[in-house]
């Protein structure tokens, strides 16, 4: 959606109320109903990582540990609670913290299983990157990068990551996979096949259809209608999961009815070594390590403001978000939490866009969506029961309504034109936002620079475009450093 369109302001001929006064509730023309169905949707949208983030780092976990998956699904919950709730009250944001997909691979199959770092270690570097960068915050030195970016990169970020959001739910849902003769194609061997595809395309089209008829709550009853169609298919037909042998399964959550509650346990906290890693590999490789993650977290966060910013009509005329210092604090200090809480880096998550397309606009949407989360630690199996199909409904959905702030790019500049295509292009095709950031900003400077105009770029982006290079290789100079 547009940044340009200011949102409609709520006129209320009685008093205002201390909870919309507080998250401006009116201010932003908003309701609290709105920011309540808002939350539930990010919720439901961010679910599947307490089902992912314990198998994927399961990975990391030596033999006779302690830590059982189920600990770190209830550590997952727990810390993506504290830090939303956080979020809503010091920032006032609709934003949502959790474990970052990408960020807890590097915990298990680079520090762990590639450097040789204990699940202990491997934690200790998270909460160092979480520290320098909550000081880069406190020094003003992440606000001034963000600030130091054109605006209309800014717009492209959205909107590639609209992109990516929508990539990221149609590969979910499988509906787009790995292909022998492509890199990518539709469902299997070109076609749609199975029940979870089903529940999917019920799902979306419902939303499409809601949507157009102008009802509120789309996504929401999308949603939650796609999940009451997989429950009732599965109580039927017993699908196992996705897997070479039965690839017309569920993704990365079985709808199966059974138990509604679980006493969880926290046996993921506190597990953090905060100096065994130097010993055992070295300061310089660890300082190395901590850069990629700093780097990785940095931009990640700076393009997901940007976007469920720009959906929520929450910008200023230089496309910036109220109160970024403390977004950009409070995300920085989930670095840390997830750290202590054996549960790798949190960060924000893009998904917070499908509670912003459902209306929210303020906070309070991240305090509902931080109580489910802190809920869920009891109520893991109701949680589980939203299939990866139904929530990617939400996903590629709010892709769409992203992807229309692309018409205030002007497309007829190059210098402008040419890193936001190349922007747009890489967040879905190498499946990283910060990849996305990293090779806009550099061909963003060199095309500044080989026009000429090179004292029109901020001293910040050329520092961080050199930043990035040193990023994009990484790999061969850990090489070096190794030989």
């Amino acid at each position: 959606m547009s940044t340009k369109t200011a949102p409609k302001r709520a006129h209320s001929t009685g008093s205002v109320s201390p909870l919309d006064s507080f998250f401006k509730i009116s201010e932003r023309g908003s309701t609290i109903a709105q920011e309540v169905r808002g939350g539930f949707v990010t919720f439901f949208a961010m679910a599947y990582i307490l089902v992912v983030n314990p198998a994927i780092l399961q990975n990391a976990i030596g033999e006779g540990s302690t830590i059982t998956p189920a600990g770190i699904a209830a550590g997952t919950a727990l810390v993506a609670g504290i830090v939303t709730i956080l979020m809503g009250v010091v920032a006032n944001f609709p934003l949502a913290l959790a474990a970052g997909m990408g960020l807890n691979a590097v915990v298990a199959f680079t520090l762990v299983l590639g450097s040789g770092l204990s699940y202990q270690e491997a934690m200790g570097l998270i909460v160092w990157e979480g520290i320098l960068i909550t000081i880069l915050v406190l020094t003003g030195f992440r606000e001034a990068v963000f600030r130091a970016v054109p605006r209309q990169l800014k717009t492209a970020i959205s909107v590639g990551i609209g992109l990516f959001i929508a990539f990221v739910g149609l590969v979910n849902a499988g509906i787009i996979r790995p292909s022998q003769g492509a890199p990518v194609e539709l469902g299997v061997h070109g076609s749609l096949a199975g029940w979870p595809a089903l529940v999917f395309v019920f799902g979306l089209l419902l939303t499409i259809v809601l949507y157009v008829r102008k009802v509120p709550g789309a996504i929401l009853i999308g949603l939650l209608s796609s999940t009451a169609l997989a429950v009732f298919i599965q109580f039927f037909v017993h699908l196992g999961p996705k897997n070479a042998e039965n690839p017309t399964g569920w993704g990365q959550t079985v709808p199966e009815l059974g138990a509604l509650v679980a006493v969880p346990s926290f046996d993921s906290l506190g597990q953090v070594d905060l100096l065994g890693a130097v010993s055992k590999i070295g300061p310089i490789a660890v300082i190395l390590l901590v850069f990629s993650l700093l780097l990785a977290d940095f931009f990640d966060t700076m393009g997901t403001m940007v976007a469920v910013g720009g959906e929520a009509h929450l910008l200023d005329k230089e496309g910036n978000p109220p109160r970024s210092k403390q977004i950009l604090l409070i995300d920085s200090l989930a670095a840390v939490f997830g750290g202590l809480g054996g549960v790798s880096s949190n960060t924000s998550y893009i998904e917070s866009s499908a509670g912003v397309g459902e209306g929210a606009r303020t906070g309070l949407a991240s305090v509902v969506t931080g109580v489910l989360f802190l809920l869920s630690t009891f109520l893991a199996p109701v949680v589980e029961l939203v299939p990866t199909e139904a929530a990617s409904t939400a996903l590629v959905f709010v892709g769409f309504l992203m992807m229309m702030q692309v018409t205030e790019i002007e497309w007829d500049k190059p210098e402008i034109a040419i890193p936001s295509f190349l922007t747009l292009a890489f967040m879905p095709f190498s499946y990283s936002i910060t990849v996305g950031i990293g090779i806009g900003f550099i061909t963003y400077t060199v095309i500044r620079a080989a026009k000429g105009e090179a004292r029109h770029v901020h001293p910040l982006m050329w520092l961080t475009s050199l930043l990035f290079v040193f990023y994009f290789l990484l790999g061969p100079i850990q090489a070096l450093l190794a030989g």
